[in-house]
């Protein structure tokens, strides 16, 4: 374990930290802490930064209940940066993203990593910024009611697939239903943070269950 005195902060005392989530991996925002905001941190469990622009102390939700709660802190081979991991109670990005990390200026055509997260934003963005010939603008276009039809459709589908015991067309059509589930998740404000938590509080009481029974 890595003691305080070991990290290195810069000539104005502050040392980056990279917020990532803990079940997605994905990088949320990077901040800079001092020593009492990285203390505060480990004594709260939740994170605390320093402002550059305002030049004081600020803890994440403070005002906006989007509290991140720390799942570990790790330094970097130098000791000069560190990444933290955490569980967040909502967006990360004080524009409503949920990282701040969205804008890409570069992606390569072939080696580009798919992710439900991906395609979830390219999904929100065929709703606020239409393109045409887009399915999925399409979609948006017809409003929630053929969204619902096509959820419907696809989950047939699944069924027909599963019960057919077709391993490949089965994986076809959930992959189908997943992507019309996500146009509904869009279409409503539902995201997949939302989703997860609620997977994840399900999680917790199957395995109170389990504990009982055993008990």
């Amino acid at each position: 374990m890595v003691a305080l005195e070991e990290l290195k902060f810069d000539e104005k005392g502050l040392i980056p930290a990279i917020v990532t989530d803990a079940d997605s991996g994905r990088v949320l925002t990077l901040a800079y802490m001092n020593r009492e905001s990285l203390s505060i941190s480990i004594q709260e469990g939740r994170t605390c930064f320093y402002s550059r622009s305002r030049q004081q102390l600020w803890r994440k939700g403070e005002t906006s209940g989007n509290v991140q709660h720390i799942v570990d802190i790790t330094a970097d081979c130098d000791r000069d940066a560190l990444t933290v991991r955490v569980k967040k109670d909502g967006p990360a990005c004080h524009l409503g993203n949920e990282s701040c990390f969205v804008d890409k200026v570069f992606e390569s055509d072939c080696l580009s990593a798919f992710s439900l997260e991906g395609l979830m934003e390219l999904i929100k963005g065929r709703r606020t910024e239409k393109k045409e010939g887009s399915y999925t603008t399409y979609l948006f276009e017809k409003g929630l009611d053929k969204i619902l039809k096509k959820v419907g459709e696809e989950s047939t589908e699944v069924i027909i697939a599963g019960k057919a015991e077709d391993k490949k067309e089965t994986v076809y059509e959930i992959a189908d239903l997943t992507y019309h589930v996500l146009v509904l998740m869009a279409q409503m404000g539902i995201s997949l943070d939302e989703v997860e938590r609620e997977l994840a509080s399900r999680h917790v009481i199957d395995k109170k269950v389990k504990q009982e029974k055993m008990a």
